[in-house]
């Protein structure tokens, strides 16, 4: 990785972290003024980190803001304010002076103290007046204003930005609740659909019934058998009495008679046999295709929100755009459906603000006043391919070629060398952007990236091309359907799992002689690099390790992000039907799936993203293992074992380095769930945990924990902002042993209280 964590300073990590939650603020608000009052929940929680990351870091304005809009969001859920687009107007710019306080250097923000201290007044000041009079707010005096987009020559990744719809009516958080649970569990089938099915079920009884006459006809078999054995037990004891020579031969004559019936018998039960077979296969894949098309919707209903957003985007920029959907009435698999939304937004967004010329600038070039977006889906050769595509600038590929020289992705002299399709290449790269400033509508380099990051999930491609002053064009080519996946096969420990082979860069069987290790950690060379080097066993956390003088390894990840993964064996490609695991079970480390092989036995789907990610832990905590073969033991084994759990990356950075600098060894997660299934994993010596989290509070984990009869011993510390006798109660009666403020962190309280409950870091200290 170019920066890890150990790297960074705190200041760094709340940067950080204030990246993604000043975006998710942004983005429920934008939702919230279309009326979407469900992303209140999210909004209090974002708020309420930002003030805790601010808090440990010393950024008192970042802290009083926050404090400020996670009050508003508050009130907004009790209905004490009624919403307005002012009010909007208001918490937007709340989230932009956060967003200044977070991009300020290090180096500036001491002069720049007073000055934040008098925004964050200021806003905190308007903010409480709007929620006192109820009526309608005004902006602090001289808001910063925010920029109109400028019209450039190349297209370029995009900050990301809500669909406009009409909006809904305000629902309760319960409503929407029972909403997403009918959504869940509602598929809308035609009566066609469910004819047909009905009908293919009709065929596969009456196919099965087939087996009965032809087990008949293989008991008659066993018969025919039965009788020519009697006849070769015939004449083998004439043969043996040396009986006449006329007699051996009508025996064997009628020997070789039976067995021609028992061959031409036999040859006709398995013509038959054949048959049934290719019936049945035949039967099997079209039950299996209509079942699919009861999942399938029209491309129109994933995208029917589109043609409002991007007339609301073109008239914020001032220009005219019209959009085109072609393919309406192709069908989509529902996940994948779903997994476009956001994608084809972002290119669409691209489209307007990049490729789509001014109104002016059209007309001097001879073409229509307005622009026209394409967006059109189709099926092609077992694939579904979605085309986004616009009739503006194109690409200056000579702007491009000039960016990346100047971003030192590339050097001077190799920058002349690179195709068209390769500069194209580079507007996929996260943070890739041509623009000097940041806007509403981009700026930020995430766009693109996003998009290829979809694409990827779901084991598909996307291609790029642009024609000078006509426009551009991206291609997605994807799966029909995230219920069949072709994967490899690999053996670790004595156990099959599948790897799906869109996230495969490659497999090879590397020598040992060729590994070699730098501080600990094992790589090798591959494409011209050095790439670390893992065993599956100790990811998986199973038994043992690769053995033999040459290793089976398979290449995951890309980038910095790319590792080998040593396995015991390489069994091949299958095409596997994906089982989603039990919902009880939660999140399930490095698993996204399971199915069965053609003999009934279960595999286990690699969840390949998550795998890289929790190499990336071990990495950091430093606990890699040697790839040797039958090797067992892990670096750092000797340390007692911490998890930490904490939604803030300020929180969880700060505390791993506090621990770590005292000898303990330190794993993360990043949220409740996340802790729950690294506890009942891993063998820790203590859980330290806060309280308000996404998807499972430290509260439910303690409660969870408390009740689990092999985990109801193990030690869990709460630490948490929230300080009030009333909080302490609550985690202490969950079970908690103890309860601590992260005001902790600037004396020793919370270390002296780790070592209180589980001693020294060393087994065997104090």
């Amino acid at each position: 990785m170019s920066n890890p964590p150990d790297d960074l300073s705190l200041m760094q990590l709340f940067r950080l972290e204030a990246e993604g939650q000043l975006a998710a603020l942004t983005d429920g608000l934008l939702a919230l003024e279309q009326g979407d009052t469900g992303s209140l929940e999210a909004m209090m929680r974002a708020a309420h980190s930002l003030k805790g990351a601010g808090r440990i870091v010393g950024l008192e304005a970042a802290v009083q803001v926050a404090h400020a809009l996670e009050d508003y969001f508050v009130a907004a859920q009790r209905n004490e304010i009624q919403l307005s687009a002012a009010h909007i107007d208001l918490l937007l710019h709340g989230v932009d002076i956060l967003n200044r306080i977070a991009k300020t250097s290090d180096a500036d923000l001491p002069a720049m103290e007073a000055e934040k201290a008098m925004e964050a007044a200021a806003f905190t000041t308007a903010l409480k007046q709007a929620v006192a009079s109820k009526g309608e707010p005004e902006l602090p005096a001289d808001p910063v204003p925010t920029p109109v987009p400028e019209p450039v020559a190349a297209p370029v990744a995009m900050e990301p930005a809500p669909t406009a719809e009409p909006a809904p009516a305000p629902k309760t958080r319960t409503e929407i609740q029972k909403a997403d649970r009918a959504e869940a569990r509602a598929l809308r089938v035609t009566a066609e659909n469910l004819n047909r099915l009905l009908g293919l079920a009709g065929e596969s009884l009456v196919e099965s019934r087939w087996l009965r006459p032809f087990g008949s006809s293989v008991t008659r078999l066993k018969r025919l058998h039965h009788d020519l054995s009697v006849s070769l037990d015939q004449l083998r004891e004439r043969v043996t009495a040396d009986e006449g020579e006329e007699r051996i031969k009508e025996s064997l004559a009628a020997a070789q008679r039976q067995l021609a019936q028992c061959q031409e018998f036999l040859a006709g039960r398995l013509g038959e046999l054949d048959t049934y077979d290719r019936r049945s296969t035949n039967l099997a894949q079209r039950l299996y295709g209509e079942a699919l098309a009861v999942r399938m919707r029209p491309f129109a209903d994933g995208v029917s929100g589109f043609p409002r957003m991007v007339r609301d985007v073109a008239r914020q920029l001032g220009k005219e755009v019209r959009l085109e959907i072609l393919g309406e009435d192709t069908q989509v698999d529902r996940d994948v459906l779903e997994k476009l939304e956001a994608p084809l937004g972002h290119l669409l967004r691209n489209a307007i603000d990049h490729g789509i010329e001014p109104t002016a600038s059209r007309v001097m070039a001879g073409k229509p006043p307005a622009g026209v977006i394409t967006l059109e889906a189709r099926h092609r050769a077992g694939l579904l391919i979605v085309t986004a595509s616009d009739d503006g600038r194109g690409a200056d590929i000579e702007a491009i070629r000039a960016a990346v020289v100047r971003k030192k992705l590339v050097s001077e002299e190799m920058a002349p060398k690179l195709s068209e399709a390769e500069l194209l290449e580079f507007l996929f790269l996260p943070g890739f952007t041509m623009k000097d400033t940041v806007t509403q509508i981009s700026g930020r380099g995430v766009g693109l990236d996003v998009v290829q990051s979809m694409v990827k999930a779901v084991r598909g491609t996307v291609r790029v091309s642009s024609v000078p002053g006509q426009g551009m064009k991206f291609q997605l080519q994807l799966p029909l359907t995230l219920s069949v996946v072709r994967a490899l096969l690999v053996e670790v420990a004595g156990e099959p799992y599948a790897i799906p082979l869109g996230f495969i860069a490659r497999t090879l069987r590397v020598p040992e002689v060729e590994i070699a290790s730098t501080e600990g950690r094992q790589h090798f060379g591959f494409d011209g690099k050095r790439v670390g080097l893992v065993t599956a066993h100790q990811v998986l956390g199973r038994n043992g390790g690769p053995k033999g003088d040459t290793l089976a390894v398979v290449v995951l990840g890309e980038g910095e992000h790319r590792y080998g993964v040593c396995v015991d064996a390489l069994l091949g490609e299958r095409e596997l039907v994906v089982q989603p695991l039990d919902p009880r079970l939660g999140k399930v480390k490095d698993i996204a799936a399971g199915a069965l092989m053609e003999d009934g036995s279960p595999v286990l789907i690699i969840d390949v993203e998550d795998l890289v990610r929790s190499v990336e832990k071990i990495a950091v905590a430093g606990a890699l293992g040697a790839v040797k073969a039958g090797a067992a033991a892990q670096a750092g084994s000797a340390r007692k074992r911490v998890l930490v759990v904490d939604d803030s990356l300020t929180v969880r950075e700060l505390e791993r380095k506090l621990l770590e600098a005292r000898g303990y060894a330190v794993e993360i997660a990043v949220d409740g769930m996340d802790g729950w299934n690294a506890v009942r994993t891993g063998a820790f010596a203590l859980v330290i945990s806060d309280v308000d989290m996404p998807r499972l509070d430290g509260i439910e984990l303690v409660k969870l924990m408390k009740q689990d009869p092999k985990l109801r011993t193990l030690p869990v510390m709460i630490v948490s902002y929230k300080d009030r006798e009333e909080d302490r109660r609550r985690g202490l009666d969950a079970g908690a042993d103890y309860y601590l403020t992260k005001g902790s962190f600037h004396d020793e309280t919370m270390l002296n209280a780790v070592r209180d409950l589980i001693g020294d870091a060393q087994e065997g200290g104090a």
